[in-house]
């Protein structure tokens, strides 16, 4: 398991950041405000939860909604690749930090 979180969380940070290569003027701007954003709360995450396997995913920070909406189909295909029996996620406003991925125990 520990395997797959660090392969899933490369996934997301991938998915994540591939609109920063069309912007590469702002591009080093963009982390470190994302890292403020996430430290005060203001950042928006994508809480994306699935059964069989039971995981939690945290997909983010991005500085606005609409960034996290414009990614979050091509990561919750990402996750849907794996076939779990269902997905469903929720957009917030919140402060995360590791892990941003948790699988369920037992």
């Amino acid at each position: 398991r520990d395997l797959h979180t660090a392969y899933r969380r490369q996934r997301q940070m991938c998915i994540r950041d591939r609109p920063l290569q069309h912007m590469s003027s702002m591009s080093p701007l963009i982390r470190p405000l994302r890292s403020l954003a996430n430290g005060v709360g203001l950042a928006w995450w994508a809480r994306v939860e699935t059964t069989g396997p039971d995981v939690t995913y945290w997909f983010g920070p991005f500085l606005t909604r609409k960034g996290l909406e414009a990614e979050l189909a091509t990561f919750l295909e990402d996750v849907g690749s794996e076939q779990p029996q269902s997905i469903r996620h929720t957009l917030l406003r919140t402060r995360r930090s590791e892990p941003l991925t948790i699988a369920a125990e037992g």
